[in-house]
């Protein structure tokens, strides 16, 4: 018999600012200022049944709840930054951030 793996997803957007203070990238010295996105976050939390350690619902309140402590901003926070950050506080084998659905970062375990 095989063993399977079980995993819940959570998904949320939260309006941010954020920056690149050190950028040395040429034709992007913009990043460098503060400016607006719609983060995507996309994370995914392994449970060991089918009853779940934990409700979906709640670790996506638990989740935005600590989210909104940031008060919209990320500071010099990278994609990378959040979804580090969000992987290790909340024990997720994934996490996906990105900046207005189109761009952004995975870190996983």
């Amino acid at each position: 018999m095989t063993s399977l793996r079980k995993l819940v997803v959570i998904r949320l957007q939260v309006e941010g600012i954020h920056c690149w203070p050190n950028c040395d990238v040429r034709g992007v010295e913009y990043l460098r200022n503060p400016h607006r996105h719609m983060f995507y976050i996309e994370a995914h939390k392994e449970v060991s049944h089918n009853d779940r350690e934990i409700e979906i619902i709640m670790l996506k309140r638990i989740v935005s709840e600590y989210l909104e402590s940031f008060d919209g901003n990320f500071y010099a926070m990278s994609c990378e930054d959040i979804a580090e950050d969000l992987l290790n506080r909340f024990d997720f084998e994934f996490v996906q951030v990105l900046e207005d659905n189109e761009n952004g970062a995975i870190v996983k375990k």
